[in-house]
């Protein structure tokens, strides 16, 4: 696991939001609606990402979540700093305080190359590349073909 429970999660929530097309603003128990994620972890879990700016949400009638810029202007990184706060990969990854390239961790050398890489993945990859392959996956579109939710729109 690279990532927190609540970032996986929120990467699979946006994604599910997402894949969705959704014109307006969707609502939490919609969303889990077919999926194995859990309401009111994941209503936690979208409070962080409005105060990060990756969501939108409105109270009320007509009221839910949905995305505060397209799904093509957000960044996965801009997911993961949400909820897991700046840098998170800077952190050592074998939990040390201090880990640098002027006081390596035992592994430094070995997971500079990795981080280097998944950063530039996180910082190329967006919400909508995400919606994509999970509208890609059969299972996916089965479940909202039989909700209704996918019906004639196109992907």
């Amino acid at each position: 696991m690279i990532f927190s429970s609540s970032t996986e999660y929120a990467i699979r929530g946006l994604s599910e939001l997402a894949a969705r097309h959704a014109e307006g603003p969707v609502m939490l128990d919609d969303l889990v609606a077919g999926t194995d994620l859990p309401r009111d972890f994941l209503a936690k879990v979208f409070q962080k990402l409005v105060h990060g700016e990756v969501l939108r949400s409105a109270k009320g009638r007509g009221g839910g979540f949905c995305l505060a810029r397209p799904a093509e202007e957000i960044a996965l990184i801009s997911i993961v700093e949400a909820i897991d706060g700046p840098q998170p990969l800077d952190r050592c990854v074998v939990g040390l305080e201090k880990c640098s390239d002027q006081m390596p961790c035992p592994q430094h050398d070995l997971y500079k190359p990795i981080r280097r890489r998944l950063r530039d993945y996180m910082m190329m990859t967006t919400l909508a590349d995400l919606a994509a392959a999970l509208r890609a996956k059969q299972v996916w579109r089965n479940t909202r073909l039989m909700q209704g939710d996918v019906g004639d729109r196109k992907p």
